[in-house]
């Protein structure tokens, strides 16, 4: 058995059985970034046998408030699939998540597809249809989150469901590395960011996403939901709480746990 089947099985197990697993990285020291995205493909792998599908891919620890709060200094990618899109209030048991944490982000819907190589901001933005705000709900297979770039990496970069506003926008109409996001928990101010936080520009994180899935041979599809990055710290979540965002000049969006 490879690695990227051993620990693969082992995270699938680990979602499926809303458990938690130890660091990979403090088991097997030599893993490698490379062994890492094979896990992550792996675990994938797993959950389409299982009868998931594909419908984005999302953009992890991008913004400096959250390579701070989780030691890792290097952005990771993920998979989306149609199970992980919650629609209405969230029910923490029902879409098995273990330790969730609140993201509030930039939603890109691809009308056109994109592969780096050599991709830039500006084709993102032409092959945009919309925007739209969101809050990726991150969770973590890891105990503890303790976790290192391996660990989010391999765990399909902590992603567990997410949540699209209903507001959608045209890209080109608004200066992205300006766009202004205030959140609010339990109905007290919790925290605000700007685009900027993320590469210096949504679209510039979008451009790194795509090009380096093309260095494994994975593509940016046409009907892709994209998720940006954090641009705020993370905050726990548990039953009972409600987060609120407001992407300025565009919409809103509701977390509600329950």
């Amino acid at each position: 058995m490879s690695e990227a089947e051993k620990f693969g099985g082992e995270l699938f197990a680990a979602l499926r059985e809303r458990r938690t697993v130890a660091p990979l990285i403090e088991r097997q020291p030599s893993l490698t970034i490379d062994h890492a995205y094979a896990i992550s493909l792996d675990f994938l792998s797993r959950r389409r046998a299982d009868g998931e599908r594909v419908v984005g891919k999302k953009i992890g620890v991008t913004s400096k408030a959250v390579q701070d709060m989780l030691g890792v200094r290097q952005p990771d990618f993920g998979f989306l699939t149609d199970r992980m899109l919650v629609e209405g209030d969230i029910d923490v048991a029902a879409t098995g998540l273990i330790q969730p944490r609140t993201e509030a982000e930039v939603a890109f819907f691809l009308r056109k597809g994109l592969k780096g190589p050599g991709v830039t901001a500006e084709q993102v933005i032409d092959a945009t249809e919309w925007i739209a705000p969101c809050f990726e709900i991150v969770d973590s297979r890891i105990e503890n989150w303790n976790i290192s770039i391996i660990d989010t990496v391999a765990d399909n970069a902590s992603c567990g469901v997410y949540l699209i506003g209903e507001a959608r926008a045209d890209p080109r109409e608004f200066d992205l590395p300006d766009l202004h996001i205030t959140v609010t928990k339990n109905g007290e101010p919790l925290s605000e960011g700007y685009g900027r936080a993320v590469q210096g520009d949504p679209a510039q994180a979008v451009a790194w996403l795509a090009n380096t899935l093309g260095a494994y041979g994975v593509s940016l599809d046409a009907g892709d939901v994209i998720l940006s990055g954090s641009l705020v710290p993370l905050e726990d979540a548990v039953v009972g709480d409600r987060f609120e965002m407001m992407l300025h000049g565009i919409g809103g969006c509701t977390a509600n746990f329950i």
